[in-house]
């Protein structure tokens, strides 16, 4: 049912199998969560309230010891959390913290703190 051309080449226009399967993909890409996913940064802002204590409120950490937050790529920040939920990077506040995340959790706060004002020098008061 393919079309073909002069040479046997394929017409890649008028294949109507290379349609459906291009049909198919933007479908997927549209109506897919991982299309859609970015997360809620008002949703986050709101699950990032136990990130305060030592990243601020809007992830400018409350000292040097702690990493700034604000302003970092989402998928750094959600690979981060997926690495402390997994064991991979260890710290054992943040490795219990992440254990209770879910995936929609980590988007939402990724979103938070990727959207704000960062990663610019800040200087810490003595």
């Amino acid at each position: 049912m393919t079309a073909i051309i002069e040479g046997g080449k394929q017409d890649m226009q008028h294949s109507p199998r290379l349609g459906t399967v291009s049909l198919f993909a933007l479908v997927l890409s549209v109506t897919s969560p991982m299309a859609v996913a970015g997360g809620d940064p008002e949703a986050g802002k709101e699950k990032s309230q136990v990130c305060v204590q030592c990243h601020g409120e809007t992830g400018h950490s409350v000292a040097p010891s702690f990493p700034i937050l604000a302003g970092q790529y989402r998928d750094y920040l959600i690979l981060a959390l997926e690495e402390y939920k997994s064991g991979k990077r260890t710290n054992a506040i943040m490795a219990g913290f992440a254990a209770t995340l879910s995936d929609e959790d980590r988007e939402d706060i990724a979103a938070f703190y990727s959207k704000q004002k960062g990663l610019e020098s800040i200087e810490y008061a003595e």
